[in-house]
């Protein structure tokens, strides 16, 4: 595109215009996407903890329908990519639990590839003190490979907020996320609310709405368009007390998120 215009001694108003227009469009071709979403574990979390010595294992599988389709800074893209993740949680005491992650991506021309390993202890307010709102706090801090994202340390903080009231459902999480290396280390924390609202159709059947995004440093949110927003609808099976069960599609809204995502979680609450 550049190669067409003229020396710059030979640019009158008009060609120093159109000179303007094309090194813009070509900055926007060539500026980065914002960091890729974290598309390996999607869930808008309860305030509930696991039982004392109670253990959940949980499988989330999210496949990207259409995302990146070409590598950004040595990051691969995401596009047809398959992420599943083992989430292992122990009950410690009625108010404490620990959590394990372990995710895993495959991709064709790619393989199957460890991606990493994240850890999450989670407080909550006991029942006790009879709070109009269930509340619990998360931090999950932990690695992921250079290949699968540009920050390679993280901590995040998820302050947990929900309620049910008759057949309606509602969750808040707004969270707060940190790099300890890589190239958003500068910007401090981040903003990355999630929302839930489902209702009861029948005992078992609920179905509703999650929303997922990432607004930028809490200093100042980045542009729209270099945000992240997307919505899933969702489905969520009753089937037991023991058994956990999410499905949903999510659609994005913004040039930096994947655009189309199928997303289900799979859980088990084990009596040991």
């Amino acid at each position: 595109m550049l190669a067409n215009l003229p020396p710059a001694g030979a640019l009158n108003p008009a060609r120093f215009r159109k000179l303007a227009v094309c090194l813009a469009l070509a900055s926007l071709q060539r500026s980065p996407a914002a960091l890729a979403q974290d598309n390996y574990e999607i869930q808008v979390y309860g305030y509930e903890t696991v039982a004392p010595h109670h253990s959940m294992v949980e499988l989330h599988s999210n496949f990207t329908i259409e995302g990146s389709k070409q590598a950004e800074d040595g990051v691969l893209p995401t596009e047809h990519a398959w992420h599943e993740t083992i989430e292992i949680t122990r009950g410690i005491t009625p108010w404490f639990e620990t959590g394990f992650y372990i995710f895993t991506s495959a991709r064709n021309g790619n393989g199957w590839d460890w991606v990493g390993d994240h850890i999450r202890p989670r407080f909550r307010v006991p029942e006790s003190w009879h709070w109009p709102v269930g509340v619990s706090i998360s931090n999950e801090i932990g690695y992921q490979r250079r290949q699968f994202s540009s920050d390679t340390w993280t901590w995040e903080i998820r302050p947990i907020i929900d309620k049910k009231q008759g057949r309606w459902y509602w969750s808040l999480n707004p969270t707060f996320d940190r790099s300890f290396h890589g190239p958003s280390v500068h910007k401090g924390f981040e903003f990355s609310p999630n929302f839930k609202l489902s209702y009861d159709f029948t005992p078992k059947i609920a179905g509703g709405l999650e929303y997922y995004g990432s607004l930028g440093p809490v200093t100042g949110f980045d542009p729209l368009r270099d945000q992240q927003q997307q919505i899933f609808p969702t489905l969520d099976l009753n089937l037991s007390p023991k058994w956990e069960f999410n499905f949903g599609v999510g659609v994005g809204a913004t040039r930096s998120t994947d655009h189309l995502i199928v997303k289900m979680i799979l859980g088990y609450r084990f009596d040991f």
